[in-house]
C-alpha cells in the first residue's frame, strides 16, 4: 500500500457537471411529472389509448428516473505509473486469460493478435503469464499460439526498444501516417520492415493451416488432437513457451488450455471456462491478480497493467478495488456509426456515474480481478488475519479435492507470496482440475469464481462481488486499455444483443436478483438500482413497441393519443421530446461527433424502436420459452471479422459501407411488419379510407407526425423492401410481415379500443 506521506499511486476525484446538463436533467424530470399528471387527470374522458399511453409513458419515465440516479455523481480516477516503479520495488504478477471458442466465428488471426499485445505490454515479463482457452479445441488454435510465440520473440524486443505504443501488430501495421512520424530514425524504418515481413509470413503460415496446407499431425503437438470432438474431448494443455530464467526482459509464459467436454456434463460456456483458467493458473503460477479479456480485445495502451496496479495497490483500504473495468470501446466501427457500435453516451454518462456508486458493472472483458476476491472472499474476512482460520477440509469442499490448489488458494487467502514452480511438471494436476467433473459438490459457480445462471457472467460474477460488501474501479486512459472488433453487419450486431438480453433477463427473474442481494447482503441501494436499470433493458421492447404502434392504430381507428392542435398539452408532448433529443445530441456535439452520428444512435441507441423491435423482443421472449420450460437459452458466439490492412480505405470508397444487410431470420419480421403497419395507415389517411368500426373521432396531426417519424427510424427497412441480395429483405420475411400487417389492420377495425 501506498504510504500517506508518499507520492500518490491514484487519485479519485468526482467529475464536474456542467450547468446546461444539469438543467436539461430537471427540465426532463419535470415535464416527466407534468405529462404523467395530465395523462392521469384524463384518464377517465379519453379512454383505453390514452391509458396505454400512459402505461407505456410512465415505463419511460421510471426508466429516466433509474438512469438519472446512476449517472448524477459521475466519478474519475487518475493514475501515477511512475510512482508506482518508485514505491513498489517488486511488483506483483499477473495471470492473463484470454478466451477463445470457435476458430472460425472468432478468426485466429484476431486470436493471435490479442495474445501478442497481451505478451508485449510494459511490465516484468516474468511477473506475467497468459493462459488462452480453446473452447473449440482446435489444433488449428494451438498451432497459432505456437508461431505467434516465434514472432513474439521478435516483436516485443521491437516494441520495447522503440517504445511502440500499439503493441497489436495488425493495428500497428495497418496504417503508416498513424505509426510513424517524420522525424522517425532510419534504425526504426529498418527493423519495422523486417518485422513487418515477419508479421505477414506469420499471417499466411495461419492461413495455410485453415486451409488446410499445413499438416498438423505430423507432429506430437498436435496428435493428442486426432479424433476429438468439439463437445467430446479430454482435456488438453500445452506449455508453449516458459520463461524459465525468469527474465524480467524476456517472453511471458504461454499456456494453451482446452478444458475436457463431455456430452453428459454441463460445461456453463464463459462462466466455466474461465472458472478452469483460473484452477488451471491456480496450480501453475497462482498470481493474485488476473486479466481476463475476451479474443478480439487487443490491449491497446502498452502501460495497462501498470496503471491497473496503482488502482489495486493505491488506496488505503483494498475494498475500493475488487476489480479494474475497463470500457469496452471498438476501433474499427463505420463513419458516423451506422450501427451504433461506438457507445458515446454510456462512456459519457453511465461509466463515470456508476464509477461514483460502488464502482463500474463487470463487463466480461477488459477487467483486472484480485484472486482472493474471485475466490469468494468475503469484505469482513479480508482483515490480515485470516491465516489462522483457514481449514483443509473446508477449503477442499470449498475448491475440490486437488491439494495443489488447496494449498494455493491458502496462499492467496493468507496473503502469502507464491513462488511458481516449474509449469510443464504441473501440467498433470492442471488437468486434473480442468476436468468437466472436478466442480463435483464444490462451491465453484456458486460462491466461487464466476457464477453460474445466466449467458451474461459477467455482470451476474460482478453483481455478486459486489453484494458481498466489495467496491471496484473504473479505468479510462487515454489510449483506452483494450479496444476491440465491433459487428460490421446488423444481423451479427442484433444477435450479440439478442444474447445480452437474453442472460440480462435470466439474472433478473432468477434468487440472483439484486433485489435479494440489496436485502439480504451489502448491495447497495443505488447500486441496485443500477443494476435493475440494465437488467430490465430487455422488457422495454413491450412498451416500446406499444407505443409504437399507437400512432398508426389511432390513424386506422381515427382515434387519438395525443392532444389536438391548439390544446396547450400539446406544447408539453413537444417539449419533453425536444429536451430529451437536445440531452443526447449534446454529448454528441461536445465529443465532437457529428449530427448523423447521434440520428444513429437515435435510430439504433439501446433503447431504441429499431433494437426494441429485434434484440429486445426475441431476448425477452426466450426467456419467457425458459421460464415456462418450453425451451433453452442457447449461447451464441459473435461472428468476429478478420481486419485486413485494406479495411479503412475500402470502407472509405466503398457505397455500401453501412448499408444495412438482411437475412432469412426472424429477427426481421417484427420491424418489417411495423413499417408495414404504418404505411397501411398513412395511405389509408391519405386515401381517405375508413374501416366499417372506425370512430367518429378525427384523428390529430400529432398521431400522423408520430407515424412519419416511426416510418423514417425505419428508413434502412424501406430501403430493403427493393434492396437485391444480402441489402434486400428476403421475400419470406416480406410475406410473414405483410400478413401479420393485414390482420392487425383488420382486428383495428373489428375491435377498435372505445373512448
Amino acid at each position: 500500500m501506498a504510504d500517506s506521506l508518499s507520492l500518490p499511486l491514484c487519485e479519485k476525484t468526482s467529475v464536474k457537471v456542467c450547468t446546461l446538463r444539469r438543467a436539461l436533467e430537471i427540465v426532463i424530470s419535470f415535464l416527466f411529472i407534468c405529462l404523467l399528471a395530465y395523462r392521469l387527470f384524463s384518464l377517465t374522458d379519453d379512454g383505453i389509448p390514452w391509458l396505454l399511453a400512459f402505461l407505456c409513458e410512465s415505463w419511460f419515465a421510471i426508466n429516466w428516473v433509474l438512469n438519472l440516479i446512476t449517472l448524477w455523481t459521475p466519478m474519475d480516477y487518475k493514475t501515477y505509473p511512475n510512482n508506482l516503479l518508485q514505491q513498489v520495488p517488486e511488483l506483483p504478477a499477473v495471470d492473463l486469460f484470454v478466451s477463445t471458442a470457435d476458430p472460425v466465428l472468432e478468426p485466429l488471426i484476431v486470436t493471435v493478435n490479442t495474445v501478442l499485445s497481451l505478451l508485449a505490454v510494459d511490465y516484468p515479463a516474468h511477473k506475467l503469464a497468459c493462459y488462452v482457452s480453446d473452447d473449440g479445441c482446435s489444433p488449428l488454435t494451438l498451432f497459432s499460439l505456437i508461431e505467434a510465440s516465434k514472432f513474439a520473440r521478435i516483436w516485443i524486443p521491437f516494441c520495447k526498444k522503440h517504445d511502440i505504443q500499439v503493441r497489436a501488430p495488425f493495428r500497428y501495421f495497418s496504417a503508416d501516417e498513424f505509426t510513424l512520424r517524420s522525424d522517425s530514425p532510419p534504425e526504426l524504418l529498418l527493423e519495422r520492415t523486417k518485422v513487418k515481413d515477419e508479421y505477414e509470413n506469420l499471417c499466411q503460415k495461419i492461413k495455410d493451416a485453415g486451409h488446410h496446407s499445413v499438416p498438423l499431425d505430423i507432429s506430437e503437438d498436435y496428435a493428442t488432437f486426432a479424433h476429438k470432438q468439439t463437445n467430446n474431448h479430454p482435456t488438453v494443455i500445452k506449455v508453449i513457451w516458459e520463461n524459465k530464467q525468469r527474465l524480467s526482459n524476456g517472453l511471458p509464459h504461454l499456456v494453451y488450455v482446452a478444458r475436457e467436454k463431455r456430452p453428459n456434463h454441463p460445461h456453463h460456456y464463459k462462466a466455466g471456462a474461465m472458472n478452469v483458467l483460473t484452477r488451471v493458473s491456480g496450480v501453475m503460477t497462482n498470481a493474485p491478480f488476473m486479466l481476463n479479456v475476451d479474443c478480439d480485445m487487443y490491449a491497446s495502451n502498452s502501460k495497462i497493467v501498470l496503471h491497473a496496479m496503482c488502482l489495486l495497490l493505491g488506496f488505503k483500504h483494498e475494498k475500493q478495488g475488487a476489480f479494474i473495468q475497463c470500457p469496452q470501446i471498438c476501433y474499427d466501427y463505420l463513419k458516423d456509426d451506422p450501427f451504433g457500435n461506438s457507445m458515446t453516451l454510456p462512456l459519457k454518462t453511465f461509466w463515470p456515474g456508476i464509477a461514483g456508486i460502488q464502482g463500474p458493472l463487470y463487463a466480461g472483458t477488459g477487467c483486472f480481478h484480485r484472486r482472493k476476491v474471485i475466490y469468494g472472499l468475503s469484505l469482513q474476512d479480508s482483515t490480515g488475519h485470516i491465516q489462522g482460520n483457514l481449514d483443509v477440509e473446508a477449503l477442499k469442499d470449498r475448491f475440490g479435492n486437488s491439494m495443489e490448489l488447496v494449498s494455493s488458494a491458502t496462499k492467496i487467502l493468507a496473503e502469502k507470496i507464491d513462488h511458481p514452480h516449474d509449469l510443464s511438471s504441473a501440467v498433470e494436476e492442471a488437468c486434473k482440475v480442468a476436468s468437466c467433473g472436478y466442480e463435483h459438490s464444490t462451491s465453484w459457480g456458486k460462491q466461487v469464481g464466476w457464477i453460474y445462471g445466466s449467458i451474461t457472467e459477467d455482470l451476474l460474477t460482478g453483481m455478486k462481488i459486489h453484494a458481498r460488501g466489495w467496491k471496484s474501479i473504473l479505468c479510462m486512459l487515454d489510449p483506452p486499455g483494450f479496444v476491440g472488433s465491433a459487428p460490421k453487419s446488423v444481423p451479427v450486431m442484433l444477435t450479440q444483443r439478442k444474447r445480452w438480453i437474453t442472460g440480462l433477463l435470466e439474472v433478473l427473474f432468477s434468487k440472483n436478483s439484486p433485489i435479494f442481494s440489496t436485502l439480504n447482503a451489502k448491495l447497495e441501494f443505488r447500486m441496485c438500482l443500477a443494476y435493475i436499470r440494465i437488467l430490465i433493458w430487455g422488457l422495454h421492447c413491450i412498451p416500446a413497441l406499444c407505443y409504437s404502434l399507437l400512432p398508426a392504430y389511432c390513424i386506422i381507428t381515427n382515434s387519438h393519443f395525443l392532444p389536438k392542435i391548439g390544446e396547450p398539452a400539446l406544447l408539453m408532448f413537444a417539449a419533453l421530446y425536444l429536451a430529451n433529443n437536445l440531452y443526447t445530441l449534446y454529448f454528441y456535439l461536445e465529443s465532437g461527433l457529428s449530427i448523423t452520428a447521434w440520428w444513429n444512435y437515435q435510430r439504433m441507441g439501446p433503447r431504441s424502436t429499431v433494437l426494441s423491435t429485434t434484440s429486445l423482443l426475441f431476448g425477452t421472449m426466450s426467456v419467457v420459452l425458459k421460464l415456462v420450460g418450453v425451451s433453452e437459452v442457447v449461447f451464441e458466439v459473435t461472428q468476429k471479422d478478420e481486419y485486413s490492412s485494406s479495411d479503412d480505405n475500402h470502407n472509405a470508397n466503398d457505397a455500401n459501407a453501412g448499408k444495412f444487410t438482411f437475412d432469412e431470420s426472424p429477427i426481421f419480421v417484427p420491424p418489417t411488419t411495423l413499417l408495414f403497419v404504418h404505411l397501411t395507415a398513412l395511405a389509408m389517411r391519405l386515401l381517405g379510407v375508413k374501416l366499417p368500426a372506425a370512430l367518429q373521432v378525427t384523428t390529430g396531426v400529432g398521431e400522423i407526425v408520430c407515424s412519419l417519424w416511426v416510418v423514417i427510424c425505419f428508413w434502412p427497412f424501406l430501403r430493403g423492401l427493393f434492396g437485391k441480395g444480402k441489402y434486400g429483405i428476403s421475400s419470406s420475411t416480406i410475406l410473414k410481415s405483410g400478413v401479420l400487417a393485414l390482420l392487425f389492420t383488420l382486428c383495428c377495425g373489428k375491435f377498435s379500443l372505445p373512448l
